[in-house]
C-alpha cells in the first residue's frame, strides 16, 4: 500500500469517526483527494512532501480540464481538509494548502417551482397505481418539510411525532433537528401506510423505513430523482428540477409568506445563515410590492 492509499484510508476514518460526516460527504472528499493522488503519483510526489507549488500545478490542471469554478472550489476544499488531517496527525509540519485560494463563484440561484407548478406535479400522479399514493406522500413531505433527498429516503416511523406535530430529521454531520409537519403530510403518509405499505412484503431490515420500493426495500436517491423527472414530464414542466427543487421552493415560499430567515435556517438545518440567504433572491415584482407597501415614505 502506497503512502497516498494509507493516508487516504486514515483520512476517511478520521472524517467518519472524528468529524461524524455523512457517507455522501466522505465519498466526495475521498474522490477529491484521489484526484490529487493520481496527479501526485504521476509526478512522484509523496503526500508528506507535497509543496504549495505542487498543489498550484494540480489546480492548473483542473482548470485545463475545463472543470467549473464550483467543481474546482469543492476539490480544493477537500484537499485542504486532507492536509489539515495530515497536520493533526503530525505527518507534516506545515500545511502546503494553506495559501490556496478558492476560485470566485458566481452565486447560482436555485430553480424554484411556483405553488401552481407544485400542484400540477402532484395532480400528475396516477393514484390508481400502488406507488401513486407513495409518490404523493413523498412529494408532500419534500415540499412541506423542506427535506434533503437523503433525509427523505432515511425517514423512519420512529422519527414521526405526528401528535406533537413534528418530524425528527437526521441531517448533515449526523445533526438532528425537528421539522414542523403539516396535516397534508400526515394525511398522505397515513393513506400510503394503511392502504399500500401494510399489505407489502417488507425485506428484513427495512421495516422502520417509511418509504419503500415495490420490492419492500429502502428507496434510493436515484429512484426519487426518476419519480420527479417523470412527473415533471407528465405535467409539462420544462424547468430542470430535482428533489432539491422542492427544498428550494419550500424556503422561498416561506420567505415570500413573511417567515423569519432564522426560522427557515433552523428548519432547513443550515449551519450558517449565509447558506439560507440565497433564498432572498425573490423576484423583483415581489420586492417592489413589499417596498411600495411597507416603506414609510410610501405610506400616506
Amino acid at each position: 500500500m502506497s503512502n497516498w492509499e494509507r493516508y487516504i484510508k486514515d483520512f476517511v476514518s478520521f472524517l467518519k469517526i472524528e468529524k461524524g460526516l455523512a457517507e455522501n460527504s466522505i465519498f466526495a472528499y475521498q474522490n477529491d483527494v484521489n484526484k490529487l493522488k493520481d496527479f501526485a503519483t504521476a509526478n512522484n510526489i509523496d503526500p508528506t512532501s507535497a509543496t504549495y507549488e505542487d498543489l498550484k500545478q494540480f489546480i492548473a490542471q483542473l482548470y485545463d480540464l475545463g472543470l467549473s469554478a464550483r467543481s474546482q472550489a469543492r476539490i480544493i476544499s477537500g484537499i485542504k481538509q486532507f492536509f489539515i488531517f495530515l497536520l493533526v496527525e503530525d505527518a507534516i509540519q506545515d500545511d502546503p494548502s494553506e495559501l490556496l485560494e478558492l476560485p470566485k463563484l458566481g452565486r447560482k440561484l436555485p430553480e424554484v417551482l411556483s405553488i401552481e407548478e407544485i400542484d400540477s406535479l402532484i395532480s400528475a400522479i396516477d393514484l390508481s397505481k400502488d406507488e401513486g399514493h407513495r409518490n404523493k406522500a413523498i412529494l408532500e413531505t419534500l415540499y412541506s418539510c423542506g427535506l434533503r433527498v437523503s433525509e427523505l429516503i432515511n425517514l423512519k416511523f420512529s422519527d414521526l411525532f405526528f401528535e406533537e406535530g413534528f418530524l425528527k430529521v437526521l441531517g448533515k454531520g449526523n445533526k438532528e433537528r425537528l421539522v414542523p409537519v403539516s396535516p397534508s403530510v400526515e394525511k398522505e403518509i397515513e393513506i400510503y401506510t394503511k392502504n399500500i405499505r401494510n399489505h407489502m412484503k417488507i425485506q428484513p431490515g427495512n421495516e422502520n423505513f417509511v418509504f419503500l420500493n415495490r420490492r419492500g426495500a429502502h428507496l434510493t436517491r436515484v429512484m426519487i430523482f426518476t419519480i420527479i423527472k417523470n412527473l415533471a414530464e407528465t405535467a409539462g414542466i420544462k424547468k430542470n428540477i430535482s428533489p432539491h427543487t422542492f427544498r428550494h421552493s419550500f424556503a422561498t415560499h416561506l420567505l415570500e409568506g413573511g417567515a423569519n430567515l432564522r426560522a427557515i435556517q433552523e428548519m432547513l438545518g443550515h449551519e450558517s445563515i449565509t447558506t439560507t440567504e440565497i433564498y432572498t433572491h425573490l423576484d423583483q415584482r415581489f420586492l417592489r410590492d413589499a417596498i411600495i407597501t411597507f416603506h414609510p415614505r410610501n405610506i400616506s
